[in-house]
């Protein structure tokens, strides 16, 4: 398995098939059930030399189309610890769009060698892009990363700096091991702890958001466990998509995915019935414009996520595999609109979920995986 968004995350959003594995088509509504023309980036073009097909080349090397799924990481954090988006929560998502990429040119880097065989269409081995331009590009943009996070605070530079090192160590060790899972959740869940670090560093400093109620970042602690366990899943489930044959990943990522959703609906709901008044006798709970956003993220979540794996559970060939992992990289978008909403930020849900045009458009110029 090669495929997880290599920085966040998936760090966590894109994943890339491994090496021999076969084409597929492309998907371009959110729920991964439209869409047959072929992915771009999986077409096997001859080098270019005009700026044209040098930005194309770069776009494939970034997978720009699954960079969407990272700024509601730090709008979720942000939520999470009971602020709006400020100017923390800015260089936060400034520091994880520069870490995402650092780890997708890191990761054909790492890869280059083993591309040239099984997919020599890719930048790197198609002669595109070169082996040093993609190593200093994830350098560069790793350095970019911790500088903008530095501009939020020292808190933040530390959750940067673990960010930093989990993608790096991911990409150049971890992804064909048996922690390769894990590290990819490690890396989603720092990142939304990124955003909720810089978000209540910069608010305690008088800068963002002084009559907002402050909360801890330990509050942003369930949010980061909840993203970080869908993209265990969604890398569980992407290490069977060159061969298939895997009926029981799916159907347990798809048993968490519901779990996932039920949890985060719950728990939002509960949230506004309790406070000051949880002392008094228990009144009829009437659903309010909040309670429906949040039922409508985790609708959209569930309806992303769930098909694509009870599909690939009922026949888990290589492409019906590789469809689920692809709905769970388009679901970490309604999923983070979510944990927005569920903890008193409708407006960042609203945000992220705008972004769902653009993945889609995105997708089908440039495969997100």
């Amino acid at each position: 398995m090669r495929r997880l968004l290599r920085a966040l995350p998936l760090l966590g959003a894109g994943l890339r098939a491994p090496a021999g594995a076969p084409g597929r088509t492309s998907e371009d509504g959110l729920s991964g059930t439209g869409g047959t023309a072929p992915a771009p980036d999986r077409l096997r073009p001859s080098p270019g030399r005009g700026r044209g097909d040098t930005v194309r080349a770069w776009s494939e090397l970034f997978r720009v189309s699954a960079l969407v799924s990272v700024p509601g990481d730090a709008l979720a954090g942000a939520a999470a610890v009971g602020r709006g988006p400020g100017r923390g929560t800015a260089f936060a998502v400034g520091a994880s769009l520069c870490l995402y990429e650092a780890g997708m040119a890191l990761n054909d880097w790492a890869d280059r060698e083993e591309d040239a065989v099984d997919r020599p269409h890719r930048p790197i081995p198609s002669g595109r892009v070169s082996p040093a331009a993609a190593l200093g590009a994830a350098g560069i943009l790793t350095a970019a990363g911790l500088v903008l996070a530095a501009r939020a605070g020292r808190p933040a530079l530390a959750v940067a700096t673990g960010l930093a090192a989990t993608v790096w160590a991911y990409d150049l060790r971890l992804k064909h091991t048996k922690a390769g899972p894990a590290a990819m959740a490690a890396a989603r869940s720092l990142d939304l702890l990124l955003g909720a670090t810089a978000t209540a560093a910069t608010a305690r400093g008088g800068v963002d958001n002084v009559a907002a109620p402050a909360g801890s970042v330990r509050d942003a602690l369930p949010a980061a466990l909840v993203l970080g366990t869908h993209t265990y899943g969604v890398t569980a489930v992407s290490r069977h998509e060159a061969q298939g044959g895997s009926t029981a990943v799916p159907l347990a990522v798809l048993a968490t995915t519901a779990a996932l959703g039920t949890a985060v609906l719950t728990a939002g709901r509960a949230a506004r019935t309790q406070g000051p008044r949880a002392h008094r006798p228990t009144r009829p709970h009437h659903l309010t414009p909040a309670d429906l956003l949040l039922t409508a993220f985790t609708g959209a979540y569930l309806r992303t996520a769930g098909p694509p794996l009870l599909h690939a559970a009922l026949n888990p060939s290589p492409p019906l595999t590789q469809r689920a992992v692809g709905g769970g990289i388009r679901a970490m978008i309604p999923l983070q609109a979510a944990l927005a909403a569920r903890n008193g930020a409708p407006g960042s849900g609203l945000a992220v979920m705008a972004l769902v045009p653009l993945a889609r458009s995105l997708a089908r110029k440039v495969s997100p995986t």
